[in-house]
């Protein structure tokens, strides 16, 4: 009998395991794990939460035998460039159409220098412009690109836009839809119906704090303990000289999802906004919002407009399942 000669080998994998090829090798998929069986070798990987293409596996080669025991694997590390790349973006908001290094190094709390270099990267590829007469930046085209494939390519919203929009035509009111980015929710889609115009233009790409609004507060209400319990602490940390009644409203809002599927806020002057979140296993948790800008109460639109919002969502919900079926 041939003696097991065990590699411990590391690598990234892109949906599956480079083997030599051979009649006598077989491939298969069984319980989250990828074997791929030769003659006289046995070669095994197994990646945490599925294959992806920057999965880091610890695989074990088993020569003229089996191996049997099974090897923990380890995450692909972070990063860190482009991890603070992303934040020098993330630092241009609406109402800041330039900003200088200082201006990005206190936004993003990272060196000047570290700045500096990162800024002259992003020009060279093309998602940030430099401003010589004004000695600072500007967003370049590079993302707007990005934002318009992000639109164009989402599965979600094309099937989700049409019931959204048949909806806030309907009832002559504002239908958003959002997911969790950091510590706020930012709006995927959002269709502006209601007669009485709001103090804010919301359109997609639009931000609103998680810790105030509806669609926020169910997001909270649906997302995972350790995720959630870090990003309240993570708000918490903000030192927002309200946030025991911000607390409260969170809790109010988890409960109220909990007995009814549905939140409400009224965080702006005379605007009552409901939400909801839609949860599909594997893809992130949107949230369904409607509003209304109106001097009636808060209570007269609930009751006019959470089973439409309930209803919604449901379709929404069917939606995005039935895209995932062969």
């Amino acid at each position: 009998m041939l003696a097991v000669m065990p590699i411990s080998l590391r690598f990234f994998c892109a949906r599956h395991l480079n083997v030599p090829s051979s009649s006598n090798a077989a491939r298969c998929h069984l319980d989250g794990a990828l074997f791929s069986t030769c003659t006289n070798a046995v070669i095994a990987a197994f990646p945490s939460g599925g294959i992806g293409e920057h999965t880091l596996f610890d695989v074990e080669i088993a020569i003229g035998g089996v191996m049997a025991k099974r090897f923990v694997p380890q995450k692909a590390p972070i990063n860190r460039s482009l991890d603070r790349g992303i934040a020098i973006l993330r630092a241009f908001r609406p109402g800041a159409e330039l900003l200088g290094n200082g201006e990005l190094s206190e936004r993003t709390g990272l060196s000047p220098a570290t700045v500096s270099r990162l800024t002259q990267t992003l020009t060279h590829a093309g998602y940030l412009e430099y401003d010589s007469m004004q000695r600072a930046y500007r967003l370049g085209a590079g993302v707007l690109s990005l934002g318009h494939a992000m639109r164009t390519g989402s599965s979600v919203l094309r099937v989700a836009t049409p019931l959204m929009s048949g909806l806030a035509r309907r009832l002559r009111i504002n239908v958003g839809l959002a997911v969790q980015d950091s510590d706020e929710m930012v709006y995927l889609e959002s269709l502006r119906s209601n007669v009485r115009a709001s103090q804010r233009v919301i359109v997609s790409g639009h931000r609103v704090p998680i810790e105030l609004t509806a669609l926020g507060r169910a997001f909270l209400a649906a997302a995972k303990d350790p995720e959630r319990a870090a990003l309240i602490a993570r708000l918490k940390s903000k030192g927002r000289k309200r946030w025991p009644l911000i607390e409260r409203g969170i809790a109010e809002a988890a409960a109220s999802i909990k007995q009814k599927n549905y939140c409400i806020a009224t965080w702006q002057p005379e605007v009552t906004a409901l939400a909801t979140p839609i949860v599909i296993e594997g893809r992130p948790v949107y949230v369904l919002n409607v509003s209304v800008t109106s001097d009636e109460s808060a209570a007269i639109w609930e009751e006019r407009l959470h089973q439409p919002l309930l209803d919604l969502a449901a379709q929404i919900r069917a939606a995005i399942i039935d895209l995932e079926l062969p």
